[in-house]
């Protein structure tokens, strides 16, 4: 090797030595302030859920206050934007996994990628997707609604939460898989949601079971079939789509990402302090008095969660 060959190798060697000091020496000092923990929805949901049971107790276990903000708008897309345009610095950090990350960038183009252009850190929690009917409906089963659809494309009508979300794109990836045709109406929450349901506005709505406990409770609807990998801890009875031989597996995920570039020792070392957060105590009895189905990732696993919900959306929605 030519000596001007070494010098360069040696000097590129010397930078990313000092680089990787520097980085560590970041996470050392961090957190000097505050994190902002951005929402990309209205305060009440799960998202905003999460967000607040994670940071009622966090402090002590992160060393500063974490500060939730609410961005809502487009699908969970301004404050997944905002997150992303803001310093890799670990002191924002978006509340994701959902829609904004999985299924409305399929939607609509947008100037960053929802999976790629973020640092995952933890996931917290699955908010399962189910599907809900009037508890007088006709269809006792998964099965059965799947063939009436079959033999009358387009006759039922199917309620979510919004075009282009996690819900909405669960059923199209239903009907690409099962060839049945059915009509959206979509409203712009869960409540309303169900409401339509309760009410015979709609023939079937999307909804997680912490939306609908009470109505299930009430025996106003019953769940057919939930698109998670395994039964609801609180729906046991209810099968999964994989169980019924269709090949659909969708989950609503919530978990911290950072913007991309955030040097790896202070993402780890936002993990660490996040992860004692997941195990503390009063954090799991506030989730169970929500309804939360907590649900833990480290920062690949997450990641590849995320892959795995992106493309298996994309492949159905740009079909």
């Amino acid at each position: 090797m030519k000596p001007s060959a070494v010098k360069v190798l040696g000097f590129f060697g010397c930078l990313a030595i000092a680089l990787f000091s520097m980085a560590n020496a970041q996470a050392q000092d961090f957190p000097a302030k505050p994190i902002e923990v951005i929402v990309g929805f209205a305060p009440g949901g799960g998202t905003d859920s999460i967000a607040r049971a994670v940071a009622d107790v966090a402090q002590k276990y992160v060393g500063q206050p974490l500060v939730v903000v609410n961005k809502p708008g487009a699908g969970g897309i301004i404050g997944a934007q905002y997150v992303n345009s803001a310093a890799p610095d670990g002191y924002t950090v978006l509340v994701a996994g959902g829609s904004e990350s999985v299924s409305t960038p399929h939607f609509k183009e947008l100037p960053f990628s929802p999976v790629d252009d973020f640092e995952p850190v933890i996931r917290f929690m699955i908010e399962r997707i189910n599907f809900y009917v009037k508890s007088d409906s006709p269809w006792k089963s998964m099965q059965q609604f799947l063939a009436d659809a079959g033999k009358n494309p387009g006759k039922y009508t199917y309620a979510t939460s919004g075009v282009g979300g996690l819900h909405h794109a669960t059923v199209q990836v239903l009907e690409k898989r099962t060839g049945v045709s059915l009509n959206h109406v979509p409203y712009k929450g869960g409540a309303e949601t169900l409401a339509a349901l309760a009410g015979g506005h709609v023939d079937v709505a999307m909804a997680s079971p912490n939306e609908a406990f009470a109505l299930v409770e009430g025996g106003r609807v019953r769940p057919l079939a939930t698109a998670s990998i395994q039964r609801s801890p609180t729906e046991p009875d209810t099968p999964t789509l994989r169980e019924l031989g269709i090949d659909v597996y969708i989950e609503n995920q919530k978990g911290f990402v950072c913007p991309k570039g955030t040097p790896k020792p202070i993402v780890q070392k936002l993990h660490d302090s996040l992860k004692k957060v997941f195990d503390d105590l009063q954090f799991r009895a506030n989730s169970e008095k929500l309804k939360l189905e907590l649900a833990y990732l480290n920062p690949e696993d997450f990641r590849k969660a995320l892959k795995t919900m992106f493309n298996q959306i994309g492949d159905s929605v740009k079909k």
